[in-house]
């Protein structure tokens, strides 16, 4: 189980309505509400400038969350729904959905790549392409794991490693299913590919007859 969860930290917001949540946002906090696991919804409110920031590191929506507010247990909890500003597309509002432990959740998790130092491919001078450094899973929530793993001890230059090809935890699936998808592959070095292009090239030229071949050619 993970135990790099972000922590996205809140204080309690005294009263609701448009009224308070005004009042939060000229306090400079986003006013939210965090709802669902079998407890009453709770209201929220958030430091804009910290808020503003995670959002901007992208995948808010699927990243899991440890809430803490003060006087309240800690709680993972994952975002369903941001309300933006419609002129500045700031946030105003933020819901925040908890989570038990046999919810399901799509988010992404990281790819650790194993044996690279010893990767035959890598060896022979290949270089490891990353196409896909996190891999979005739906996972239960109190099995996440911390990274997925690929192993490349037998990966040669020119081997490619796609989903199919990786065990992923138990009881979790790939997001994306309809196809085959690429994670990575070794590569050939420059200096080699660059050679291989020079001697196709040298190939096709010595291919084309020349005008006295050509010449030749023609007479019976």
């Amino acid at each position: 189980m993970a135990d790099t969860i972000p922590d996205l930290n809140a204080t309690v917001r005294a009263g609701t309505g448009k009224g308070a949540a005004r009042s939060a946002r000229r306090n400079g906090d986003v006013p939210g509400i965090v709802y669902g696991g079998g407890a009453d919804p709770l209201p929220i409110n958030i430091d804009f400038n910290k808020l503003l920031t995670r959002l901007r590191k992208g995948r808010f929506m699927s990243t899991l969350f440890n809430l803490k507010v003060d006087g309240h247990d800690d709680v993972r909890v994952i975002c369903r729904g941001v309300q933006r500003d419609v002129v500045k597309d700031l946030p105003t509002h933020i819901d925040l959905m908890r989570l038990k432990r046999t919810s399901r959740v799509k988010i992404f998790i990281p790819v650790n790549f194993l044996n690279e130092e010893t990767c035959p491919g890598v060896k022979k001078g290949g270089v490891l392409t990353v196409v896909r450094n996190e891999i979005e899973l739906d996972v239960l929530a109190g099995d996440i794991p911390d990274q997925i793993e690929v192993d490349l001890a037998g990966a040669e230059i020119g081997d490619t490693i796609s989903i199919s090809s990786v065990t992923l935890p138990e009881g979790a699936t790939s997001v994306i299913s309809d196809r085959d998808f690429v994670i990575a592959n070794i590569q050939a070095p420059r200096a080699l590919a660059a050679d291989d292009d020079d001697e196709t090239e040298e190939v096709a030229a010595d291919e084309v007859p020349t005008t006295d071949e050509a010449e030749d050619g023609g007479e019976e």
